[in-house]
């Protein structure tokens, strides 16, 4: 098992930072601050992860180990979007749907945007393929995955 840490690195297909909080192995936090943080190593197996989907191969992250502490309305939505295979997309109403919640509901579809709002984890809970609602993941950097999977 990999120590806990913060760890980031640069990719160039992103043109920008990705950077990990990683806990028991498990990735807990995902952010993309502008500069890899003097503090954070660069070299972790999920790093790693990230890169191999960055050029095509999901498969690292889809089966890496992830740390969710959320309220339990925002796991539901979350694990569903979890469902969302590479390369597809949903709607806000779809993602209710798939969570179990009603998406003809004002309510549940606030539920469902709080919740991608709130994703700790982009990337590898892929709020980007959600097209009509605005995840964790900064626009520019959505752009780029969406792109990077087509």
């Amino acid at each position: 098992m990999s120590p806990a840490g913060i760890y980031a690195r640069r990719f160039d297909s992103l043109d920008g930072v990705v950077q990990l909080g990683v806990a028991g192995g498990r990735v807990i936090d995902v952010s993309f601050p502008e500069e890899v943080p003097a503090d954070a190593e660069t070299d972790h197996e999920l790093l790693d992860a990230v890169e191999a989907y960055l050029h095509g191969d999901p498969t690292p992250v889809e089966r890496a180990e992830i740390g969710l502490t959320v309220p339990t309305d925002q796991r539901d939505v979350l694990e569903a979007l979890d469902s969302v295979a590479t390369g597809s997309t949903v709607t806000v109403s779809r993602l209710a749907r798939l969570a179990g919640l009603d998406p003809s509901d004002d309510d549940d579809l606030e539920a469902v945007r709080d919740a991608l709002r709130a994703n700790p984890i982009p990337i590898f809970l892929p709020d980007h393929r959600v097209r009509d609602g605005q995840g964790a993941t900064p626009p520019r950097i959505a752009a780029a995955l969406r792109r990077l999977e087509n």
